[in-house]
């Protein structure tokens, strides 16, 4: 069995350990030459927490090593700091989140960008209304369509995929459906109702919500056929369009959840894609617990448990296979008739996430021998190199890392080395640009994808302080 290596390099070329350039107030930084203040400065920023910037000037003078100060400083923020646009129409939230350099909300990114600051919205009430405004228009997005995956601000603008051979509306950006697109809506929801007790979020437009989700599940278990959806693009890129007319290879329907696409918004090759419905026995279960105890719709919330229970019995049964090197582990794709991909994506929900999104337990011994796999030459997108180790996938390209990669392979580790060996890579492969990238080259951490990625941004920002919080000893110089 091949074991994860870590390789890495401690610092980029010319060196950056340069003493002190924290000035000790939150939101600030000084500025050094090999740390130049890349952060938008104060005033100029489309939204300010004071929760979090207190716990960057916590992390500042509490952690010795300037450099990770400083892309604490930057990736944290990054979410608040450039990508959303508060109001409050007639008095309630509302919050239009862009993934960064792509002015669009997906609904997969907007939850992922503000999740990790849940844990501090019963701390700030401005912050607080801003996750309760994302949860807002996700709702109307849903209802809008649960087949789209992006829409814009505007709901009358048509994009550049508005060509799409499919059942495109004004106001999406792209309509590919994915599974993980329903469940990290519900995901946000549930974690700020437990997080705040606030119930406003959840009225009748999120009720109706719910059930178009629910309804887009079953559908898409192709019981009855391939259901409403189909999605063609003209297009040179494979993975941006999907096959049979629209319709992806077929399934047997043994009771799993078809995904069109990926997380990546890459086309699945076998539409039962495994993370995605682990992901929705999680999703399924919160939103039956919200509908029961918050709308007293006891009927929903006994469809939504059966369905995930049918999806957890179909899981057991079809997609742990027996690898003649690692023994039982996780399939990536399936299609009902035994055929399966073995990989795994960088992008969350992916096989190594799965603690992540609380569908597996960690020491689950699947899952771990899972891991082993998806960390090793045996998965053909985890890549090695000079710069780094980790995991990218096609939407890139080869020999190309994902940052998200390596930042969920320490956030699901329970292991100290390893912890560390995931900070100290990220540290070293970011550029010199002082914020984390869709991708980077193995050999060279320079050439990398998207300068201004939000998400990536954002989740190493809480790797970071949940290392800081539990072991900050990891966090030191090396």
């Amino acid at each position: 069995m091949k074991r994860r290596t870590f390789i890495h390099r401690s610092a980029l070329a010319g060196g950056l350990f340069l003493a002190t350039p924290w000035s000790g107030r939150a939101g600030e930084f000084r500025s050094r030459k090999d740390f130049p203040v890349v952060r938008v400065a104060p005033g100029e920023r489309n939204f300010e927490s004071k929760a979090i910037e207190n716990a960057i000037a916590e992390f500042a003078k509490n952690v010795d090593d300037e450099e990770l100060v400083w892309l604490f400083n930057n990736c944290f923020p990054n979410t608040l700091d450039t990508t959303v646009t508060y109001t409050e129409p007639d008095g309630r939230p509302d919050t239009y989140v862009i993934t960064g350099d792509i002015d669009a909300m997906w609904l997969r990114d907007s939850s992922a960008q503000v999740w990790p600051y849940m844990q501090f919205a019963d701390q700030d009430e401005k912050l607080r209304k801003l996750i309760a405004g994302v949860i807002n228009r996700q709702t109307r997005y849903v209802i809008k369509d649960p087949y789209a995956n992006a829409f814009y601000d505007d709901p009358e603008k048509r994009g550049e995929w508005a060509s799409d051979m499919t059942d495109m509306q004004p106001g999406v950006h792209e309509r590919k459906y994915e599974i993980d697109s329903l469940c990290y809506p519900i995901r946000l929801g549930y974690n700020y109702w437990k997080t705040t007790g606030d119930e406003s979020p959840f009225d009748e437009s999120w009720q109706t919500a719910m059930q178009a989700i629910l309804t887009t599940f079953r559908d898409q278990q192709q019981k009855d056929g391939p259901g409403p959806y189909r999605f063609m693009r003209t297009t040179p890129h494979a993975t941006d369009t999907r096959s049979l007319r629209g319709y992806g290879y077929p399934v047997n329907p043994v009771g799993l959840i078809c995904s069109a696409f990926r997380p990546s918004d890459d086309a699945t090759v076998f539409s039962f894609l495994v993370p995605s419905n682990f992901f929705a026995v999680v999703s399924l279960e919160q939103a039956a617990e919200m509908l029961e105890e918050i709308a007293n719709d006891g009927a929903t919330a006994t469809e939504m448990r059966t369905l995930a229970e049918e999806v957890r019995t179909a899981l057991r049964e079809h997609a742990i296979v027996d690898h003649e090197e690692y023994g039982k582990i996780y399939a990536f794709e399936i299609d009902g008739f035994g055929n399966r991909l073995m990989m795994d994506d960088a992008n969350v929900p992916s096989l190594l996430s799965l603690p992540y999104l609380d569908a597996v337990p960690v020491d689950d011994p699947v899952y771990q021998r899972t891991r082993d796999f998806v960390w090793s030459t045996d998965n053909p997108f985890f890549f090695r190199g000079e710069a780094a180790e980790g995991i990218g996938g096609p939407h890139v390209g080869m020999d190309m890392i994902w940052p998200m990669a390596i930042t969920m392979l320490g956030l699901t580790s329970t292991s100290d080395e390893e912890i560390r060996s995931c900070v100290q890579a990220l540290k070293a492969t970011h550029g010199g640009t002082g914020f984390m990238h869709e991708a980077f080259h193995k050999d060279d951490p320079e050439n990398f994808t998207r300068s201004w990625f939000a998400w990536a941004n954002t989740l190493f920002g809480e790797f970071l302080w949940k290392t800081y919080q539990e072991n900050p000893s990891l966090l030191r110089n090396a």
